[in-house]
Formats: C-alpha cells, structure tokens, sequence
C-alpha cells in the first residue's frame, strides 16, 4: 500500500483534536518509553508537550550521541539554476515573479566547483528551481559527470522524476535525493501551487518511493513550516518517515525543517512555528526516529543553529548562497530566499568545536556503501 494510501485514511480536522487533547501524563509516558510509536509522536509535539522542553532536550541529545557521537556533518547548496515552471507563491524563484533568470554555463558551474572545493566542503547539495525542459534530466545527465569527481556525496533537491531517471543518475554518481512535500494538507496545497507540474500533489508524494525503488543512498523529506497547522503537519511527516522505514529499510533517511522565509511574492506563515516550538519538533522527532538524519539550514539564526546543534540536529548547511553563480561572483539578485546564518564555513565549523562537538565535512565514504 502506497503512502497516499495510509494518508487517505488519516483526517487532518480529527488528528488536530487527537493532538490537542493529548496530556500531561501523555507526555511523561511518552518520555519514559525506550521506543516510542506513533502515538507517543502526537504527545511530544501536542500543547502539552511545551512545559516539558528540557526533558526533551536531554532525552534528544542522549539519543543524538548514542547513534552520531558528537559529529556534525557540514554541506553546502549549489544552486545551477533559478529558472522555474511553477508558480508557487511562497518561493522566491516562481515564475511569477519578476526576477533576473539564469542557469550556470559550463565555465561558470567550474568556477563554482573551485570557489566551494576551497570552502573545504566535499557534501555538495545540487538546487535547481523546478523547469523540466531547460533544467531537467538532460541537463542532469550533462552536468552530473562535471561535479562528482570533486565530491565525495552528491545530493539533488530538484524537480521529482521519475523511477527510472533516479536510478540513472544514480549511475552518474547522484547519492541522496531531498524532496518536500511542502504541505500534507491538499487543500492548502492547491491554494499555494498554481501553475505547473508542481500542482500534482500525488506525484510529488509518491517521489520517496520511486526514489526508494531506484535504490539512492538517501532520502530526504520535510515541511515547509508555516503554511498550515505545524503540529498536524509533523505528525503526518513522522507517518510519511515511518512508513518509508519500513517499506525501504535499506535506505537512508534524513529530515529537515525549512521555515518560511522572506522572499520576493513571498506570503505570510498561517501557523507561524517560533524558535521554541522548532526545538521541541527536532527533539520530539529525534526520540521517534533515534537514527534519522536531522538537517537545519541557514535559514534559521546563528544563535539557535548552534543550540540545536548540541541537542538533536546532526546535519548543517554552512556558508551557503541561494544563487546562481553566489560563491564564485556573489549576487542577491539571483536568490531563493534570505538566510539568517551568515556566517563562514570556518566560523560554523568553529562553532560547532566550540561546543564540543566535531564538524565533519564528508557525509559518507564509498568503502562503506559497496560503491567501489
């Protein structure tokens, strides 16, 4: 049975109700299990849930150590292109709106490769906004072969494609896939995708699968907090995570939480998700899923990226830029959104030792995969 499925069966007005109805006691049941289930999930993120923070937090960094040590692994967003096909009203790069268009040139993805290579990253995240014809599978296929002899772990948070595509630039050298439902609420989904292959709702959902049956290292989901009840919005994103362990156990998974930010045509959050809420989901989803990668982008401020970073997130966007050619000549007319963390891989990564914690540069080695 396919996730769309188990998300049929689900009523998000009822699953409201069930996590606001959840208790005191709930929470410290939840607390003391040495697993949790679904369940417990819908206590730790309930109301409830907010007085009981600093258990959280100590409970998440226990598990965080236990499976990851005190290592952070660092990557860096490439982004080729901010050409789009879809109008979606709280992005940055939609077609709608009246910004400057590029897609890097061979001679400029080269000077990009040399301007992050000497950042020291060897994780690399390919971004592209979502044009099938002008940034799709070709332009994959051709560009792909350019960028992994530079590094080690190659991921792609593009448009979805298909089974088929994935298991081929997989061949190319492609190892982890991030893909974001955005909103598991249809109606809100509508409401915000307007034009393009994006309105497809379903397709977008089934892209963890495809991607599970293509066999790439990893998978990544998440929500984009804000445009609807966040508390609702998790517990259908530890349903997603949940039935993607157990329906491809053999992949990897990571989870990340992107809030919204400004950006050019950009909307207001109807749920806004402060700092405080935003820590009590990772460390809420750290004691549900104890294995899972936990990723937190610039988008959030130095200040909480380093709170977070001892309690529960094992994963980090550093020095990043959000355009086209922004590490070689850096440009803010080209961006995606604002980031909030502006600070340089090095100052990150001193952060990160500051704490007693080690930044890690290289998410994964071949010797470990069977890749060689």
């Amino acid at each position: 049975m396919s996730f769309a499925a188990e998300l049929a069966k689900l009523d998000w007005d009822q699953l409201a109700l069930t996590i606001n109805s959840k208790t005191a006691a709930d929470v410290e049941r939840a607390l003391a299990k040495p697993k949790r289930d679904w369940q417990d999930f819908l206590a730790l993120v309930s109301p409830a849930a907010d007085s009981y923070l600093e258990p959280l937090a100590i409970n998440s960094q226990r598990l965080t150590q236990q499976r990851f040590g005190r290592n952070i692994g660092l990557y860096v967003p490439l982004y080729l292109s901010n050409l789009c096909a879809n109008d979606c009203d709280y992005c940055g790069f939609s077609m709608s709106n009246k910004l400057k268009r590029h897609t890097l040139t061979d001679d400029e993805l080269s000077a990009e490769i040399g301007a992050i290579k000497k950042l020291g990253f060897d994780s690399l995240l390919l971004v592209t906004g979502e044009h099938e014809t002008k940034v799709g599978i070709d332009y994959f296929r051709r560009t792909l072969p350019q960028i992994k002899p530079h590094f080690n772990y190659l991921m792609m948070e593009v448009q979805p494609l298909d089974t088929e595509e994935y298991a081929e630039l997989k061949t190319l050298g492609l190892d982890a896939v991030m893909v974001y439902q955005e909103t598991y609420h249809r109606r809100t989904y509508a409401e915000h995708h307007l034009r393009g292959n994006k309105t497809n709702f379903d397709y977008r959902l089934a892209t963890p699968e495809r991607l599970g049956q293509a066999g790439i290292d990893k998978v990544g989901i998440g929500v984009l907090l804000g445009m609807a009840n966040w508390r609702v919005e998790a517990a259908l994103l530890a349903a997603h995570l949940d039935y993607l362990q157990r329906t491809y156990w053999r992949t990897r998974y990571s989870v990340s939480f992107p809030r919204l930010r400004p950006c050019t045509g950009g909307i207001e959050p109807v749920s806004p998700v402060g700092e405080r809420q935003l820590l009590q989901l990772i460390c809420a989803l750290r004691l549900f899923a104890p294995e899972v990668d936990l990723s937190l982008s610039t988008r959030e401020s130095a200040r909480f990226r380093d709170n977070a970073f001892q309690l529960g997130v094992t994963t980090a966007s550093a020095g990043s830029s959000t355009s086209p050619g922004g590490y070689a000549t850096p440009n803010d007319d080209l961006a995606q959104f604002d980031i909030d963390d502006n600070r340089s891989p090095q100052a990150v990564a001193e952060a990160i030792k500051a704490i007693g914690m080690q930044p890690v540069w290289k998410d994964w080695d071949p010797a470990y995969s069977g890749k060689i």
